[in-house]
């Protein structure tokens, strides 16, 4: 339960409060995840990050620079961010949740459904970090730390990618949540959500490399998608049907990338 409210005027004075208050203390940014169930959270502290100016799209070179507290359905709106990402933006069904919700949130907080990293993975995002070090997606979503996000980098947002989500309903779980991106030299990214046993009831987005380096199309892609994945059985599905539906699905959009490819 939350017993106080800091709201720091800078990222040097929130890291500044988070080193105070150590353990006890939990960053806010939109609030749809620490005040709701099952991400509701047990610490007593929470740092505001609504003054700290980080909600700015900005396109640098080829580059696309996201403020960690740019809302997603901002991200769905604004005619610069990448289609890849918009398309994984939608993938959160309530508008209301959307208007709330921040991309550093979604990024940072430990849930069962990670459904914007799979296509952040694909186009090779980075994270500026508030205290100045840059790290990849895959890094920071694999450490046991959650450091303060400032800004969300995505070198090249005229990357080829595409993203697709797997749910029963549009307002169901996920199931399975892909991205596939190619870029100019033929070089692969797969990443996938929902395909790997929770870490202490968060997810673990990954990223097939093993699969990328190899050039497989048709029945051999989907059979090295499916042994290379280790999904759990749960209300959404069988572990046979996860493997199953995940290797037609990365195939599905991998023929597709590579035809925007070769239009392009």
């Amino acid at each position: 339960m939350i017993e106080q409210y800091l709201t720091p005027d800078t990222p040097a004075q929130a890291l500044e409060f988070k080193q105070q208050h150590g353990s006890d203390a939990i960053w806010f940014a939109g609030g749809s995840k620490i005040n709701a169930a099952p991400t509701k959270t047990d610490k007593t502290v929470a740092i505001s990050l609504g003054k700290l100016s980080l909600s700015k799209v900005e396109q640098q070179g080829d580059s696309l620079h996201i403020g960690a507290m740019c809302h997603i359905q901002q991200l769905i709106d604004h005619e610069l961010v990448p289609v890849a990402l918009k398309q994984s933006a939608a993938f959160i069904y309530s508008r209301h949740v959307r208007n709330q919700a921040t991309l550093g949130g979604e990024i940072a907080a430990r849930q069962p459904e990670a459904l914007l990293v799979p296509s952040l993975l694909a186009l090779r995002a980075k994270l500026k970090l508030a205290n100045g070090l840059e790290v990849d997606v895959e890094d920071y979503i694999n450490s046991e730390e959650r450091e303060l996000i400032a800004t969300i980098i995505i070198p090249d947002r005229n990357l080829t990618c595409i993203g697709y989500n797997i749910a029963r309903s549009a307002a169901g779980l996920a199931i399975v949540t892909a991205a596939v991106s190619i870029d100019k030299q033929g070089n692969k990214v797969i990443a996938l959500d929902g395909v790997s046993p929770l870490h202490d009831g968060a997810a673990r987005p990954v990223r097939l490399r093993d699969v990328e380096a190899q050039d497989l199309k048709g029945e051999l892609l989907e059979q090295a998608v499916a042994d290379a994945i280790y999904p759990e059985a749960d209300i959404r599905g069988s572990v046979e049907y996860k493997r199953y539906i995940a290797g037609v699905v990365i195939t599905d959009l991998m023929a597709e990338c590579q035809h925007l490819v070769e239009e392009a």
